[in-house]
């Protein structure tokens, strides 16, 4: 994932700032009165048009009365200053152009003093390092006004920033032109420092002299001192004309484990083009870069990247997870890959449903969904709508509209509806929301379970859908989900085939309500009846999935089997697949083996008492079988006393109701 950035502060208005056109330009004293009227004629407002539609929904009226008049009713976000140079050249910041490489506004446009906007017709110049962009327009204004420049300007002097600060209309604010600074990449040039004040808006303003002339172009403000950036006009006019050039040092990660790449984003492609044909020639060399950034990243980390190397053996040799929240697997500061998970408290749908929310690794969010008992499997994961509308109750979408957040009910439908499928064959539903006032958008990748769905989110710039779209798809193969629900949840979503993993291609279940219940697998078989446990519409079965070594290849596969009598019945069978550990796990994991193999407590047949719940546990097979790296146990337990002899009936039976065939 691309990395924002650090140390300094692009002055680009933020997309809820609102807009406040002044009929003049407030300025220093000390500048000449008779070149004002000619800085407001070649200062304009950069400008990208409000969406007309907005597909969300909100738990109540917008309160739009609390915003300034002239926010409320503009049709336009503010988003930088631009400046003319004469014969139809004008220049910003490369930066402010970029909001509108596949944004959700309207195209970048001018505006002057008097509301007047006007369409970009071609970008001539550009450069991404240097963050400055030369275009004309399609129609330039009637009265031609342009800056006059000054090349060699003296350190120093008195220089004045001129732009759309904070939105609120052109505006001089003065200093003094500092001191100089290589750029940070390879000190390839200096950017100009000075201490007039600019402020977000200011991005792509001039920068001029005592005199009114252009010495350079405001970018960018220290994170830690109150010194502004600026590039020197001079650069602006020695580029090369009709060239676009990035030469741009981007940080690239990845979000479960911490090696950072900074290589260098290095293209370039000729000019003139359309402000459409420029972004989208932009985005194909941007999204060409992060795949390659992607793909290096991981083929540099691929011996150690779970479930390879040494550090993946605790998760492959350890008992999976059988909680119904969602984890990713992420690398520790030791090397070892363990589960990423924090879960937060259940949001209540009807009908017994409910959405859990939390974190993982990264910048990911993660959901359990439950859906409600009234929803069948194939109304959830045909409705993407649907899955939405019950994740936004959970509260975390939300407008701000002065000083009220409003609640968003609804995405409305997504843009983007597909299925990824990842290198363990389990399919993902994958789906788009963009949220256009705020120029982001929503991802999703859901996988469907039993109960509902677990989900996988993240919010991205729309110019990054492509990036953050391959991080979400290789982050699928470092999920952990277990499949749990009731029987009668079970019988409904194995009919939807076409969205089952491909591990279920080897697994049968089969469901008799009051007679009988039967599981295959190529590993093992199970069949039972209610003499054992129950066998009702709302019984529970939980599958643990999990990663492990099967005949020298890691598999994704059932690793425990766990049924309930229901929900909240504490009486319980599971069978569990135990392996013999690695030489380099500790002791513990060794000992745990070793009282599987000989049989020993709690694994010999006796019941014992725990939290007023009865347990006993046996071992599938028989000792001639010690030499195998593979060892099957069975777990019964019941609320309350029982006897021995009871227990072990139970048990009996279990044992007599299982075959295993693995070895």
């Amino acid at each position: 994932m691309i990395l924002r950035k650090a140390g300094s502060r692009a002055l680009a208005l933020g997309c809820l700032l609102g807009l406040v056109l002044c009929g003049g330009v407030a300025h220093a004293a000390s500048l000449d009165p008779a070149v004002l009227p000619k800085i407001q004629a070649a200062t304009f407002e950069v400008v990208a048009a409000k969406p007309v539609n907005d597909p969300l929904t909100y738990a109540k009226p917008l309160p739009m009365e609390l915003l300034p008049f002239q926010e409320r009713n503009d049709k336009y976000y503010s988003i930088g200053t631009a400046f003319a140079l004469g014969n139809n050249r004008y220049v910003t910041a490369a930066h402010v152009l970029q909001v509108g490489i596949g944004g959700l506004w309207g195209e970048p446009a001018l505006r002057d003093a008097s509301g007047h906007v006007y369409a970009i017709g071609k970008i001539e110049k550009y450069s991404l390092q240097q963050d400055f962009v030369v275009f004309s327009l399609a129609t330039p204004p009637p009265t031609a006004a342009a800056l006059d420049v000054d090349t060699k300007p003296a350190l120093n002097g008195v220089v004045y920033a001129v732009g759309n600060a904070l939105g609120t209309g052109v505006v001089i604010r003065d200093g003094l032109y500092t001191s100089d600074t290589p750029e940070d990449q390879d000190g390839r040039w200096k950017w100009m420092r000075f201490s007039a004040a600019a402020s977000p808006g200011n991005s792509g303003g001039p920068l001029l002299d005592q005199d009114g002339k252009v010495i350079g172009i405001v970018l960018m403000k220290s994170a830690n001192e109150n010194l502004n950036y600026a590039l020197p006009i001079s650069m602006v006019l020695d580029a090369p004309d009709h060239l676009a050039v990035i030469d741009q040092r981007i940080p690239y990660q990845f979000d479960v484990f911490d090696t950072t790449l900074s290589n260098i984003f290095k293209t370039s492609f000729a000019l003139p083009l359309s402000f459409t044909e420029f972004s989208a020639t932009y985005q194909k060399r941007f999204d060409g870069y992060v795949d390659g950034q992607l793909k290096t990243l991981l083929a540099k980390e691929q011996d150690k990247l779970f479930p390879h190397g040494t550090g993946s053996n605790q998760l492959l040799h350890g008992m999976p997870s059988m909680g119904d929240f969602p984890a990713l697997i992420a690398r520790e500061s030791n090397g070892t890959w363990a589960l990423s998970k924090k879960s937060g408290e259940n949001t209540k749908l009807s009908d017994n449903g409910y959405v859990t929310p939390g974190g993982a690794a990264g910048r990911n969010l993660l959901f359990h969904v439950r859906k409600p008992d009234n929803v069948s499997a194939s109304q959830l994961y045909g409705d993407p709508t649907r899955l939405m509308d019950m994740l936004a109750k959970v509260g975390f979408l939300n407008r701000r509209i002065g000083s009220e957040s409003v609640k968003i009910t609804s995405l409305g439908k997504p843009t983007m509806d597909t299925v990824y499928t990842d290198a363990w064959q389990r399919r993902w539903q994958v789906r788009v929301w963009p949220v256009s006032y705020e120029n982001i958008l929503v991802m999703t990748f859901a996988l469907p379970v039993p109960d509902g769905y677990q989900v996988m989110m993240r919010f991205s710039a729309a110019s990054q859908q492509h990036d953050c779209l391959i991080n979400m798809q290789a982050l699928t193969d470092f999920f952990f989900a277990t499949y749990d629900g009731t029987l009668a949840q079970w019988k409904d979503y194995l009919k939807n085939t076409a969205l089952l993993p491909t591990a279920f291609k080897d697994i049968r279940i089969d469901i008799d309500y009051g007679h009988r219940f039967g599981y295959t697998s190529k590993r093992m078989h199970l069949a039972f009846t209610p003499e054992l446990q129950k066998i009702e519409p709302d019984s529970m079965l939980t599958l643990g999935f999990t990663y492990f070594n099967d005949h020298g290849k890691v598999v994704w596969d059932v690793g425990d089997a766990w049924m309930a009598a229901n929900a909240h019945d504490p009486d319980s069978i599971n069978i569990a697949r135990g392996v013999a550990p690695s030489d380099d796990l500790d002791d513990s994991y060794k000992s745990e083996w070793n009282k599987i193999v000989q049989r020993q407590h709690p694994y010999d047949g006796i019941a014992r008492s725990e939290n007023d719940v009865m347990k006993i546990t046996g071992v599938v097979g028989t000792p001639a079988d010690a030499q195998s790296s593979v060892r099957y146990y069975v777990n019964y337990q019941v609320e309350g006393a029982q006897s021995q002899d009871a227990m072990k009936a139970k048990l009996d039976i279990l044992m007599k109701s299982l075959h295993v065939d693995e070895h």
